[in-house]
């Protein structure tokens, strides 16, 4: 529509021009034309085609500059416009001067000159001064201002919201990563977790009771805490029968990434294409890796297979076997690391003791 509309207003212009043009010919030029009404409408036909070619330049060239302002991003649109009013600002303060100085008659010309050519030079200059150190004139007024920018034009993406099952409550160690700042975003904690939570507090079931509690407790904690942080959902989802397919419903609905242990649930999340933050598999990729001829303070807990192994176990259970270790069942060691091996069942380390190292418990 606007097209159409820049098109028109051109040809409408010319074809006034061109009708209005001939009255300013000369009179005896105008007395040799017999008919002066057809010839002001001949010109206005010529004119209006000259208006059409330029409301279609006008219009290309419109389309071209709404292109390239709309790929350009908001914050350099902000700081060019300020560095122009500011340089033009600037020019006007510096010329005015200038204009006050008795200039003759004959040279009265340089004072518009001047005015143009001065306003011309400092807005390019703002404008330059702006495309180079506009982020940081936004960064002083607002610390926040570029990431909010680049945000809502989707050059930086916003932290996802997490949502957390049971089974990652009750475990704990969220608490932890919380506290250690590795975990950022809103944590949404739904209703139903917490009636989950409550019927394992009220079980019957010993084992089942303790474990309901103690994620009550961690969850208070938590929220105890960081009250801006952890948020209670009060979604229900009546309609749907589990507590797992409630969270992947949530999960999906807010677009949100889960927070699990259960290793059946992250698989049922990945296959709905809902991204899963499991701590199980943050533990793992963080453990530490130990290499051949690696020192190891270790306490051996029991004899190995072998006559002359001894057992000890690492901080997240890794097993460690230790040659000629099995005289020292009880005592902390320091063994030296000769390989490592990864079964089914999990990691284990072998090493050796190394005896200049030995102290008594």
């Amino acid at each position: 529509m606007i097209d159409a509309i820049i098109i028109f207003i051109f040809v409408l212009a010319f074809a006034g021009v061109g009708f209005d043009i001939v009255q300013v010919l000369p009179g005896e030029i105008q007395g040799q034309v017999s008919n002066i009404q057809a010839l002001r409408w001949l010109a206005a036909g010529f004119s209006s085609i000259i208006g059409l070619a330029m409301g279609l330049v006008a219009q290309t060239t419109y389309r071209r500059l709404e292109q390239r302002i709309r790929n350009t991003p908001i914050e350099v649109i902000i700081t060019r416009a300020i560095g122009l009013v500011l340089g033009l600002l600037l020019a006007n303060l510096m010329l005015a001067p200038i204009f006050l100085l008795p200039i003759p008659s004959e040279f009265s010309f340089l004072k518009p000159m001047l005015a143009i050519l001065g306003s011309v030079i400092f807005a390019v200059l703002g404008v330059s001064l702006a495309d180079t150190h506009g982020r940081t004139f936004l960064r002083l007024i607002n610390p926040n201002s570029i990431e909010s920018m680049l945000v809502a034009e989707g050059t930086l993406k916003p932290v996802a919201t997490k949502i957390l099952d049971t089974s990652c409550i009750i475990d704990g160690r969220i608490q932890q990563l919380l506290d250690t700042g590795f975990i950022e975003g809103q944590i949404l904690v739904p209703q139903f977790i917490l009636q989950e939570l409550q019927q394992l507090a009220d079980a019957t079931n010993d084992q089942k009771r303790v474990r309901g509690r103690r994620g009550l407790d961690i969850l208070n904690q938590m929220q105890e805490r960081y009250p801006d942080t952890i948020v209670i959902h009060p979604e229900e989802y009546e309609d749907v029968a589990t507590v797992d397919a409630k969270l992947l419903h949530l999960a999906h609905d807010i677009n949100a990434t889960l927070i699990t242990n259960d290793f059946n649930l992250s698989k049922v999340a990945s296959l709905q294409k809902i991204l899963i933050l499991n701590i199980n598999d943050l533990a793992q990729a963080i453990r530490p890796i130990y290499l051949p001829g690696d020192y190891i303070d270790l306490k051996i807990l029991k004899n190995g297979k072998e006559p002359s192994q001894g057992i000890g176990y690492l901080d997240d259970g890794t097993m460690v076997v230790v040659e000629d270790a099995n005289d020292h069942v009880g005592e902390e060691l320091r063994v030296t690391v000769t390989s490592a091996l990864q079964t089914s069942a999990g990691r284990m380390i072998f090493a050796k003791t190394n005896s200049s190292t030995v102290n008594q418990y």
